[in-house]
C-alpha cells in the first residue's frame, strides 16, 4: 500500500469506513478508532511495541474486527516543524506497516499529543496510575481527532500538519 496525504486517504474510503489512529511510541503504540462517519475519534487501546510483523498482525486484526480501512499515524515532528530522527523513523515504520497489512496510511503531526492527553486526564481528575494506563490511547485519539477535524469536507487540510511524504 502507500502513504497518502490526509485528504487523499479520506477521499479513497467509502463513507462508512473507519480509520485507526496510531501513536507509535518507543515502548507502546496508542490506538484510537473513528466512528463510521469519521467525525469522532475515541481511545481504543494500546499495544506493546515489538517487531513490525507482530504489531502489523495485531493492527490488521483490529482493522478487520472494527471495519477500519485506513490508518492515520502520528508523526513526531520537532517543535520547529522539521523532520528529525524520530519523525523519519515514524515515516519508515508507517510505510512498512501500510505495506505489511495492505491498508493505506496518512501521516499527521502529533506534536504535543501526549502533553494534551495528560492535561485532559488531569483535568478529568484521573489518578496518576490510571493516567499512565490511558495516556497512549488518549494521545492517539487526540491526534486522530485533530486529523478528522482538519479532514472534514469544509476544511482546508493543506499545511504543516498534513504530512504528504509518499
Amino acid at each position: 500500500m502507500t502513504v497518502f496525504n490526509l485528504r487523499e486517504l479520506l477521499a479513497s474510503l467509502r463513507r462508512d469506513q473507519r480509520v485507526i489512529g496510531i501513536d507509535p511510541g518507543a515502548r507502546t503504540i496508542g490506538l484510537a478508532l473513528s466512528d463510521v462517519r469519521r467525525r469522532l475519534a475515541s481511545p481504543y487501546g494500546k499495544l506493546k511495541r515489538g517487531k513490525l510483523t507482530v504489531n502489523a498482525s495485531e493492527i490488521a486484526a483490529i482493522a478487520l474486527r472494527e471495519g477500519a480501512y485506513g490508518l492515520v499515524v502520528g508523526l513526531p515532528l520537532s517543535m520547529d516543524g522539521t523532520i528529525g530522527p524520530a519523525a523519519q523513523a515514524a515515516r519508515d515504520w508507517t510505510h512498512a506497516l501500510s505495506a505489511a497489512i495492505g491498508l493505506p496510511a496518512a501521516l499527521w503531526d502529533e506534536r504535543l499529543s501526549s502533553a494534551a492527553a495528560n492535561r485532559l486526564l488531569i483535568g478529568a481528575d484521573v489518578s496518576r496510575a490510571k493516567r499512565a494506563q490511558a495516556v497512549d490511547r488518549t494521545a492517539a485519539a487526540w491526534m486522530l481527532q485533530a486529523a478528522l477535524d482538519a479532514g472534514s469536507p469544509n476544511d482546508d487540510v493543506s499545511g504543516p500538519r498534513d504530512m504528504d511524504h509518499g
